[in-house]
This record gives C-alpha cells, sequence and structure tokens, in this order.
C-alpha cells in the first residue's frame, strides 16, 4: 500500500493558498487542514479573545493543525494542510510526518503589490480575519518593519512545486494535481 499524500500549500500572506488549498482538495476528494480556520474555531470558544502581541492561541492552534495532521497521516488519508508558516514552524513539525506521508510541498508564489492587495481586500470583506493579524500585519508593511519578500520558504527535502498564484494558477491546476497524484521516484 502506497503512503497517503501530505500535500502542503505554503507561502507568505496574500499569495492565494487558502483558495489554492481548497481547489486542490475538492478536485482530488480529501480533506483541507487550514490553519486559521482551527484558529478561528478556537476564538469562537474565547469570547474575552484580543487580537496582537502575544496572542494565546497561536500555540495551540499550531499544535491542533499539526495534531490532526499526524492523525490522517497515520489513519492513511490523503489530506492538504495549508498555513502561512515559515521554514522554522513547518520543518520540525513535517519531518516526523514523513515517516507516515509522502510529503509535497506546493509553494504559492505573488508578486508583493498583488499579496498586498488580498491582504487589504481579506480584512475589510471577512469579520473573521480579525483574529489573524491581518491589519496588524499591513500596517508593519507600510512602516517598513515586515515585507512579503522576508518569507522563509520550507527547508524540508521533499518534492517540490512553486506555483504563481497572481492571476490564476501557473503551472495549471492540471500540472499541480499531477504533481501530486503521480508517484515521484
Amino acid at each position: 500500500m502506497q503512503p497517503p499524500v501530505l500535500a502542503v500549500v505554503s507561502g507568505p500572506p496574500g499569495a492565494g493558498k487558502t483558495t489554492l488549498a481548497r481547489r486542490i482538495a475538492e478536485t482530488v476528494g480529501c480533506p483541507a487542514v487550514i490553519r486559521d480556520e482551527i484558529k478561528q474555531g478556537m476564538v469562537l470558544a474565547d469570547p474575552g479573545y484580543q487580537t496582537g502581541g502575544d496572542d494565546p492561541l497561536n500555540v495551540p492552534a499550531l499544535h491542533a493543525f499539526f495534531d490532526v495532521l499526524e492523525t490522517l497521516a497515520q489513519a492513511g488519508a490523503t489530506v492538504v494542510a495549508e498555513a502561512a508558516f515559515q521554514d522554522r514552524l513547518w520543518t520540525p513539525h513535517l519531518a516526523p510526518l514523513t515517516a507516515h506521508a509522502d510529503v509535497r510541498i506546493i509553494r504559492c508564489a505573488v508578486d508583493a503589490a498583488t499579496a498586498h492587495q488580498r491582504i487589504i481586500d481579506r480584512a475589510g470583506l471577512d469579520p473573521h480575519r480579525a483574529a489573524h493579524g491581518d491589519q496588524d500585519l499591513l500596517d508593519a508593511i507600510a512602516v517598513g518593519r515586515r515585507s512579503l519578500d522576508d518569507f522563509i520558504d520550507i527547508r524540508l527535502d521533499v518534492p517540490r512545486l512553486t506555483v504563481d498564484t497572481s492571476d490564476g494558477y501557473h503551472p495549471g491546476l492540471d500540472t499541480i494535481i499531477a504533481f501530486l497524484t503521480r508517484p515521484i521516484p
């Protein structure tokens, strides 16, 4: 029996990760585990929650995210995982999962202006996004404390595919699905 595929969709904020992760999961017919949705569920259970600073839900959300991925991998389920984690969070948590799953990385790439506009749009349209600090990120970018170019990719030695999400998907969805479903020697 082949191990399940753990499709990791990564990239900086505003790169189109969540949208692509959902499309992949729908096309392949598997679950998508979205870190921000896990955290949002935690926010709903904490009526006094305030975002910003040392967010008390970030660490529990991180552990819940990787615990779900481990459970699904050990059960033999192919899954799409999405988060804006950088290498320092992804690699130490993904490395043990390679014993249970065929980990493949899809790195979303987008120009900074498009990513910036997407962050602005989602912060204004989705009231649930307040829990994820989009406005804090925008403020940090505006004063030069943060840059989307500073994002550090996953360094784990597994198959990877970069997808430009600036205007559609390049390469296209068919190529992305083939990357995830074909055997890699």
